[in-house]
């Protein structure tokens, strides 16, 4: 199954969309190290007791969000070399076509729902 350029081309604007949206979320909630790697940020509610343990309670909370944008990011990132390389669509694991409604609904998909379910 063939994906059709009008398709394509609105998976790339998805994606595209994703990364600045991604991109903007990790900029306020992160520092930017190199690259596509950002740390958390620390935040600082004060010196107090009671303040330093919301700062650790938050800090972990950024932390996880920080790694989750960052997968995510570099997801996106890899659909698009995959629609630039001419191979969006195909499944990393066993070869066979992406159902195009999963790419609609998650254009970043890299397997097919068979292998997706395979793994879960």
């Amino acid at each position: 199954m063939k994906l059709d350029a009008t398709f394509i081309n609105d998976r790339k604007n998805d994606l595209e969309q994703r990364k600045n949206e991604l991109l903007k979320e990790l900029n306020m909630d992160a520092v930017k190290v190199t690259g596509d790697d950002y740390d958390a940020r620390f935040p600082d509610f004060g010196e107090k007791e009671d303040e330093n343990a919301a700062e650790v309670a938050m800090f972990e909370k950024n932390l996880s969000m920080e790694k989750t944008l960052e997968v995510s990011l570099f997801n996106v990132k890899r659909a698009l070399e995959k629609i630039e390389a001419g191979n969006y669509g195909i499944c990393e694991k066993c070869g066979a076509p992406i159902n195009p409604k999963r790419l609609e609904a998650f254009p970043s998909a890299s397997t097919c729902m068979e292998c997706k379910k395979k793994s879960l």
